[in-house]
C-alpha cells in the first residue's frame, strides 16, 4: 500500500508536516540521507553537554500558534540570547542598545548616544555628497549612514567581510536594510515575546515531532530517483535543494556555508556567554559558541568541570559541503525564481524549508509556514 506522503528530509518542516499529517490519520514515511534525523538542529550529547552540531539554534517567536504547538510538545528552558562581541581586546553588548554606546563612547543618557549617532550619520552622508553620490551604492556606505563610523568599524566590517568572503563595499546596500539601535539599556537580542531551549536539547523536539512515524536514515533521494518514490507514495514532500531536484536545468544556486571547529577544554566555563562574535576581520572566526550556557544556568554552569565551545567559520559553499545560507544577490534570485515556476506545477510535490525555496528562515517562521499550509490547513483545518 502506498503511503498518503513521503517526506524527504528530517529537519524542522519535514519533521512538522509529517507530524500534522499523522496526526490528521495519514501514512507518511520520511527519509533523510544524514545517519540522524532533525535536520540542522540535531545535537549531540558529549561530555553531559548538548553540542548544535549545525551552529546555535535559539528558538525565538512571539507567534502564539507556533509557541503553543512547540510547548505542547516539549518544554522550553529559560534561555535569554544576549551575544557580546569582541574587538580589539574589548567586549560590546549586542544587539546595538545603551550598554554598547557606553562601553563605545562613555554616554549614559538616550540624548548623548542618539547626539553622537546622528554627527557620524551626517559624516557619512556628506563624505557621500562629496563623491556625488546620494544613494549607498554598497554595504559599506549603507551602513555608515545608518549608525556611522565607530560602529561599523568595530562591530559590523570585520564580522560581515568574514561573513560573505568579501569587502563591504563589494556587497549590495539592501544586505542591511536597516539596523536597530536600542536606546535602553536591554541586551536581549530578540523583540520576541518567547524564547528559550527545549529541556534536554533539540532532539528531543525532533523525536516528539516524529514519534510513532516511520523514518529511515541513510536514505539519499536522489540514489532511487524521483520516479522510483512516486510508486512509493501519493505525494512528495520535499526539503532539499530546489535546484537539485530538478537535475541543476537552469544551473547551480550558490550558498554560503559554515565550518564548524570543535574544542573540548578542561575547564567549567571558557568564556561566559554562549554567544562570543569575533568582529576582527583578521581573526578567521565569526564566532564562538560555548553550548553548555544554552541549558546550564548558575551553578549548573560548574557542576560540569569540562566545557566544549565550537568556532565558526564562514566559507563559499563547495561540492560537497552543507548548503546552509541561500546567496541573497539578482543573478540567484532570478534563478531560484525558474526553479520556483517549475515547482509551481507540481500538483503531488510539496517544497518547503530553507533549500526548497531557496530562502533564509529562521526556526519559529518555517514551522509557521507548515501549520499555514494549504495541504495542511486541508488535513486539519483546526491544526
Amino acid at each position: 500500500m502506498k503511503y498518503d506522503y513521503l517526506i524527504v528530509g528530517s529537519g524542522l518542516f519535514g519533521a512538522t508536516f509529517a507530524h500534522l499529517a499523522h496526526r490528521a490519520g495519514k501514512r507518511c514515511l520520511v527519509i533523510d540521507k544524514r545517519t540522524q534525523l532533525g535536520g540542522n538542529i540535531y545535537c549531540e550529547q558529549q561530555h553531559g553537554i548538548n553540542v548544535h552540531k549545525y551552529g546555535a539554534h535559539i528558538f525565538h517567536t512571539s507567534d502564539k500558534r507556533v509557541w503553543d504547538f512547540v510547548t505542547s510538545l516539549v518544554p522550553f528552558n529559560r534561555y535569554t540570547n544576549c551575544p557580546v562581541a569582541l574587538y580589539g581586546g574589548k567586549l560590546y553588548n549586542l544587539p546595538f542598545n545603551m550598554n554598547t554606546f557606553y562601553q563605545m563612547w562613555g554616554v549614559t543618557t538616550p540624548a548623548e548616544a542618539t547626539a553622537k549617532i546622528e554627527e557620524q550619520k551626517r559624516e557619512a552622508v556628506a563624505a557621500m555628497a562629496a563623491a556625488g553620490v546620494t544613494t549607498p551604492r554598497n554595504l559599506e556606505e549603507q551602513a555608515l549612514t545608518l549608525v556611522g563610523r565607530d560602529i561599523y568599524e568595530a562591530l559590523i566590517k570585520g564580522y560581515t567581510e568574514k561573513q560573505w568572503g568579501r569587502p563591504c563595499t563589494e556587497l549590495p546596500a539592501f544586505i542591511i536594510r536597516r539596523l536597530p539601535v536600542r536606546l535602553v539599556y536591554d541586551n536581549n537580542y530578540f523583540n520576541d515575546t518567547w524564547q528559550g531551549i527545549p529541556i534536554g536539547g533539540y532532539n528531543k523536539l525532533t523525536e516528539a515531532l516524529l514519534e510513532g512515524i516511520e523514518c529511515r536514515t541513510g536514505v539519499d533521494f536522489f540514489e532511487q530517483g524521483r520516479a522510483f518514490w512516486e510508486t512509493q507514495a501519493e505525494k512528495i514532500v520535499f526539503t532539499g535543494c530546489i535546484d537539485e531536484f530538478y537535475g541543476y536545468r537552469f544551473g547551480k544556486l550558490q550558498y554560503r556555508t559554515v565550518r564548524f571547529e570543535e574544542e573540548v577544554h578542561n575547564t567549567p566555563n571558557l568564556q561566559g556567554n554562549a554567544v562570543v562574535n569575533y568582529t576582527e576581520r583578521e581573526i578567521p572566526w565569526t564566532r564562538i559558541i560555548e553550548h553548555k550556557h544554552f541549558e546550564s544556568f548558575g551553578a549548573e554552569v560548574d557542576a560540569n568541570p569540562l566545557t566544549i565551545i565550537s568556532k565558526e567559520f564562514s566559507t563559499e559553499w563547495t561540492e560537497g559541503s552543507e548548503p546552509f545560507y541561500p546567496v541573497n544577490d539578482t543573478a540567484n534570485s532570478a534563478l531560484a525564481e525558474q526553479y520556483r515556476t517549475l515547482a509551481a506545477q507540481e500538483p503531488n510535490i510539496i517544497f518547503g524549508g530553507r533549500l526548497a525555496e531557496y530562502k533564509y528562515y529562521d526556526m519559529a517562521p518555517v514551522i509557521a509556514s507548515v501549520l499555514a499550509h494549504p495541504e495542511i490547513t486541508a488535513l486539519t483545518p483546526h491544526a
